[in-house]
């Protein structure tokens, strides 16, 4: 009986990359005064860039914590180098990264299609970044009853080197999902164990019923191990001596007591099982070690005897009469 295991499709895609605008800081034009529109002010102080030490006024420039950047000195001190392109992504670039990379939006694209990523859900493959599609395509197992793909993400069962859906993977008689219960397999096709039992599994001589496992065999047939019993005691006879009477089982004790001859020294059965011998003559049957002289107890097994009455005498004994 075999089982299956549950299993999620490694490389999940990632649905929305975290994107920023790199020019996240303060930032504006300063004019002189008198320049364009009202005037609201003058300014005396310097206000050069931390860098280069140029004057931002009528220049665009970007505030940082420690100062003021021209932008040539922004983009050349902060700006990411793209990881596709390997130019820096500038300041009025939308920029996208993901696991420490950096990227220019046109720039992050599918390795195998060239398809934007910028909205999509991706994976990463070997440092390579893959649209969905391709990498089902290329790196998902396909479902050997549907034949299409286990997408990342979806549940699927996996058995002897081959995948299902997990809605795939039914009973082939009763077509109901066998999901994560047990199975077992027949050629290609794979049952439910209910379904197995009712179709295949043998049944039990006396009750009928399904053997499952274990069970012994009498006489070419099946039975459960506690359906094989005795005729006369009903004791389990599974791992014991036993013998047979018109093709019914009997332990030895109840064979011996309803159907073997008795021994006429000590009336005990004489049943034939652990090596027993048994010595008849006419009507009367012993046991190999009870066939002795009345008298003098001596074997007579293999020797001559006198038969005197109900007894029987060695030649000795039967001269001394």
């Amino acid at each position: 009986m075999d089982f299956l295991l549950f299993h999620l499709l490694s490389a999940q895609p990632v649905k929305a990359i975290a994107a920023r605008q790199p020019v996240d800081q303060k930032s504006g034009v300063l004019q002189r005064a008198g320049e364009g529109g009202p005037q609201t002010g003058t300014m005396t102080e310097c206000f050069d860039c931390d860098n280069c030490k140029e004057s931002l006024y009528g220049r665009k420039y970007i505030q940082m914590d420690n100062g003021p950047y021209c932008i040539p000195c922004y983009d050349a001190h902060f700006a990411n180098t793209c990881d596709e392109c390997k130019e820096l992504i500038g300041h009025d670039c939308r920029e996208l990264y993901y696991e420490d990379r950096h990227y220019h939006e046109h720039c992050f694209r599918c390795f195998r299609c060239d398809r934007s990523l910028a909205d999509e859900p991706f994976t990463c493959q070997d440092e390579e970044l893959l649209c969905n599609d391709c990498y089902c395509n290329e790196f998902s197992s396909k479902c050997i009853a549907c034949e299409k793909t286990v997408m990342p993400g979806s549940r699927k069962l996996e058995y002897n080197g081959q995948t299902w859906h997990e809605h795939c993977f039914i009973c082939s008689s009763c077509q109901q999902p066998i999901g994560s219960r047990s199975f077992i397999p027949d050629k290609k096709d794979y049952y439910c164990v209910p379904c197995y039992e009712s179709k295949f599994a043998p049944r039990c001589t006396r009750c009928k019923k399904t053997l499952t496992k274990g069970g012994v065999t009498y006489r070419d047939e099946p039975w459960h191990k506690e359906c094989f019993v005795c005729t006369g005691c009903m004791t389990p006879l599974a791992g014991q001596q036993f013998t047979s009477q018109d093709d019914n089982p009997y332990c030895i004790k109840c064979f011996g007591n309803l159907y073997a001859k008795k021994c006429s020294a000590c009336t005990k059965p004489i049943t034939g099982f652990g090596g027993g011998k048994y010595i008849s003559f006419e009507d009367r049957h012993w046991h190999h070690n009870c066939f002795n002289c009345a008298r003098c107890d001596t074997s007579l097994v293999g020797k001559g005897f006198i038969p005197d009455n109900d007894e029987i005498l060695c030649r000795d004994c039967s001269n001394d009469l």
